[in-house]
């Protein structure tokens, strides 16, 4: 059984269901992910080009979908959690979350984690603050997203994309910085955000692993390194963990 958590639309999880059913003829998929549009429309899509696959799609929080992971029949389970999620916790939290998979999963259970590595600042800078924007229209989608479905009035011209790097504590901190004063109504909340100019709101923070923290973070989730891989450029890293 392979369990997804946050699957969107699996487009990186073909890879290894194609290589699941060429090696073992079938498959069963639980994707997890907060939106059921998007998880009925990659089921539709993977079913039409897998056949032999089995899908049970959960629309639910992280959380909800681990504890089903606990109701469901006893086949070896390997949980996903791709891209570099993990990196949006702090490192404390991270290792909590790690323990909370820990608890669902089997002692031949696996898990495959995705997990960002620290580099070069600059390569880093570049990343979170590329020349095309794109990750400045990804962190001002906040606010549209905040406009659209909560009655947001906030003029996205009116702020700016900023990203900075912490060598030491291995952290990207993004930010959305207010050109000018301003007082932005949210009409779903009943509420007012009253800015300065040049006053930042906190978006994300991006944690970068090296080895070692990746190793100690499991550890602490009581889940073993079993294999460690990386890109031909050392800047990303998949680690498939088992029980301690």
């Amino acid at each position: 059984m392979l369990v997804e958590l946050g699957s969107g639309s699996s487009v990186k999880t073909r890879i290894l269901i194609r290589e699941f059913i060429r090696r073992q003829g079938r498959l069963r998929y639980v994707p997890v992910d907060i939106s059921p549009t998007a998880l009925g429309n990659s089921a539709r899509q993977l079913l039409e080009d897998f056949p032999e696959l089995e899908i049970t799609g959960l629309a639910a929080e992280y959380q909800n979908g681990l504890d089903h992971l606990l109701k469901t029949e006893d086949h070896p389970r390997l949980v996903l959690w791709l891209g570099s999620n993990i990196g949006n916790f702090e490192r404390p939290a991270a290792a909590d979350f790690l323990r909370g998979i820990r608890t669902a999963m089997a002692d031949r259970d696996q898990l495959l984690v995705g997990i960002d590595l620290r580099k070069d600042a600059t390569i880093l800078q570049r990343a979170y603050d590329d020349s095309q924007g794109v990750t400045a229209r990804f962190n001002l989608n906040i606010l549209a997203h905040i406009n659209r479905e909560l009655g947001g009035r906030f003029e996205l011209d009116r702020f700016s994309h900023r990203a900075t790097y912490d060598e030491e504590a291995g952290r990207i901190a993004m930010f959305l910085v207010s050109e000018v004063e301003q007082v932005v109504a949210i009409d779903a909340l009943g509420m007012e955000v009253q800015l300065a100019a040049g006053e930042a709101i906190h978006t994300e923070h991006a944690y970068k692993y090296s080895r070692q923290e990746i190793a100690d973070t499991c550890a602490a989730a009581a889940l073993r390194l079993e294999r460690h891989l990386v890109d031909a450029a050392g800047r990303f890293s998949l680690n498939l963990l088992g029980p301690a």
